[in-house]
C-alpha cells in the first residue's frame, strides 16, 4: 500500500506528526510495535504523574491535623491499587491517541517497523511505500555495565512504575528528572531513599539555587542526597543489593532493597534500517538538518533520537515543523533557547532559558529578582510555602531565564516562557496586574524585586 507520510514510533513526536500530516490532506500511516502513545503516556510522563498524585492525596491525609480536618484510624497507603490507578490512567490516555488515530483516518500498522529502501517500510515482513518517512522511535532507559538491570533488585523506570509492594529501602542511582521524581514517590510513600549522584548538585540541569532547594526538601523528607559520588558496582547477596560507592566520604558499600537506575536514557535506533540507507549517526543520534531530514532523501527523524533535548514537548514541536516542512508551508524553527522544563516533585520544579551560571559563562550582564513563597498569602493559606520565583534579566532587562520551585509552580512556567519568547523586560512583567491571592503574583513580584520596587519584600 502507498501512503504520503509513514510515521514511524506513536509517542508525543510520531502520534502528533501523524495527525498534523493528516489535517494537511496527507495520507498517513502510523507504526507502533506496542502501545499507542510511546513510552510517554505508557511507561513514563503520564503514569509517573499519577503515582506522584496518590503520594501527594497521602501526605496530605497524613498531614490533615494542619487543616483542621481530623482523620480517624491509620492513614496508610494501598501500594497495589495506587498502581492500579496510575496503569488505568494511562490505559485511559493510549486509548485516546487510538481515538485520535481512528478522528483522523489514521492507518496503524502494528509491529516493528524498519526502513527498507528508498520510499519503503517493512512492518513484520509486510512492505509498505510512502512519499516521506518520520522516524520518531522515542528512547529506552539507559543500561550500565556496573549496573545490570535485572528488573527486580536493580529496576529501571519501567520497572519503578509496577512494583508488586513497597520496598523498605531504595537507592535511587541518578538525580535528574526521573530519578528526582521516583525518589520523591517513594521517599513520600515511607521508603527509606537514598540518592546518589556523579555531579556536584543533584538535579544538574537545574539552577544552582534550585538544586540546593531542593536538597532540602528531600532532607525534610528523610531521604538521603549525596552528590559528587560515583557508583562503582551494584551486586545483589541473599536479596539484597549492595552498591560500591566513592565520594566526599571515600569509598564505601550502601545496601538496600531495591537499586533504581536513573542514569538518562539511550535512543531507539537499533534495526531500523538506518545502516541500509547509509543515513548518518553521531554519538547514538541521528544527524538531520533544519527541517529534521537525515541523510537520506525523504527520511526524517525526530524527538529522543536526534541531539535535541529528550523531551514529549520538544518532540511534538519537532513533529510539526517536520510535517509543514514536508507539506510546502514553512513553518517558524523550533526556538530551543526556550524550551521549558518540569519536574513533578514535592516541591515543584520548572525552569526555562539561562541558569545564572550559563549566565556568567557566556559573559552576560544579568541582574536577578527573587521572591519567595514566604510572603505569599496564596502558598502560606495552601500550606505550601516552600519554593521561591527566581527570574533573570539581561542587561536591557530583557527576561533570560526564569527559575521556580514550589507548589503547582509547573503550572506557571507558561508565562516566563511566552515573556522570554517575546523579549518581556521586567518592567512589562512586573507591570502586568496579576490576580491576588495566587501563586503567580511570584512572577509580578520577583520581577519588581528585579527592578528595586519590590513591595511585598
Amino acid at each position: 500500500m502507498k501512503y504520503d507520510i509513514i510515521v514511524i514510533g506513536s509517542g508525543p513526536g510520531g502520534y502528533v506528526a501523524a495527525i498534523r500530516a493528516s489535517q494537511l490532506g496527507k495520507k498517513v500511516a502510523i507504526v507502533e510495535k506496542a502501545e499507542l502513545g510511546g513510552v510517554c503516556l505508557n511507561w513514563g510522563c503520564i503514569p509517573t504523574k499519577a503515582l506522584l498524585k496518590s503520594a501527594q492525596v497521602y501526605t496530605y491525609c497524613k498531614n490533615a491535623a494542619h487543616y483542621g480536618v481530623a482523620v480517624e484510624g491509620e492513614v496508610k497507603p494501598d501500594f497495589e491499587k495506587i498502581v492500579a490507578r496510575s496503569r488505568t490512567v494511562a490505559e485511559t490516555m493510549s486509548k485516546g491517541v487510538a481515538f485520535l488515530m481512528k478522528k483522523n483516518n489514521i492507518d496503524i500498522l502494528t509491529g516493528w517497523g524498519r526502513l527498507a529502501g528508498e520510499g519503503k517500510v517493512e512492518v513484520d515482513g509486510t512492505l509498505y511505500e510512502a512519499d516521506a518517512v518520520i522516524l520518531a522511535t522515542g528512547a529506552r532507559p539507559r543500561q550500565m555495565p556496573f549496573m545490570p538491570v535485572d528488573g527486580e533488585h536493580i529496576i529501571s523506570s519501567k520497572e519503578a512504575l509496577t512494583l508488586p509492594r513497597l520496598p523498605q529501602s531504595m537507592i535511587v542511582v541518578g538525580s535528574g528528572a526521573i530519578g528526582s521524581e521516583f525518589a520523591c514517590l517513594y521517599a513520600s510513600l515511607g521508603v527509606k531513599v537514598t540518592v546518589v549522584e556523579y555531579m556536584p548538585q543533584m538535579m544538574p540541569l537545574e539552577d544552582e539555587e534550585v538544586a540546593k532547594a531542593m536538597e532540602r526538601s528531600f532532607r525534610k523528607m528523610r531521604a538521603t542526597v549525596l552528590t559528587s559520588t560515583t557508583v562503582k558496582a551494584v551486586r545483589v547477596e541473599d536479596g539484597i543489593c549492595h552498591v560500591d560507592i566513592e565520594g566526599k566520604k571515600g569509598a564505601e558499600t550502601l545496601q538496600a532493597e531495591v537499586v533504581l537506575s536513573a542514569v538518562g536514557v539511550k535512543s531507539n535506533i537499533e534495526n531500523i534500517g538506518l545502516e541500509e540507507m547509509g543515513i548518518a549517526v553521531e554519538r547514538d543520534k541521528v544527524v538531520v538538518d533544519e527541517h529534521y531530514q537525515t541523510s537520506a532523501k525523504g527520511v526524517y527523524a525526530i524527538g529522543d533520537i536526534i541531539a535535541t533535548p529528550a523531551l514529549a514537548h520538544v518532540a511534538s514541536a519537532e513533529a510539526i515543523h517536520c510535517v509543514e516542512h514536508i507539506c510546502g508551508l514553512e513553518p517558524d524553527a523550533v526556538d530551543y533557547s526556550t524550551i521549558p522544563s518540569c519536574v513533578f516533585t514535592t516541591p515543584e520544579v520548572a525552569s526555562v532559558g539561562m541558569t545564572e551560571q550559563q549566565a556568567r559563562d557566556k559573559g552576560i550582564e544579568y541582574k536577578v529578582g527573587r521572591f519567595p513563597f514566604t510572603a505569599s498569602g496564596k502558598a502560606t493559606a495552601a500550606g505550601d510555602r516552600d519554593g521561591f520565583v527566581k527570574l533573570i534579566f539581561d542587561g536591557e532587562e530583557r527576561l533570560i531565564g526564569a527559575h521556580l520551585v514550589g507548589a503547582t509552580v509547573t503550572e506557571m512556567l507558561g508565562e516566563p516562557t511566552l515573556a522570554k519568547r517575546l523579549g518581556a523586560t521586567a518592567h512589562s512583567i512586573a507591570k502586568t496586574i496579576h490576580s491576588h491571592p495566587t501563586m503567580h503574583e511570584g512572577l509580578m513580584e520577583a520581577a519588581e524585586a528585579a527592578m528595586g520596587a519590590a513591595i511585598h519584600l
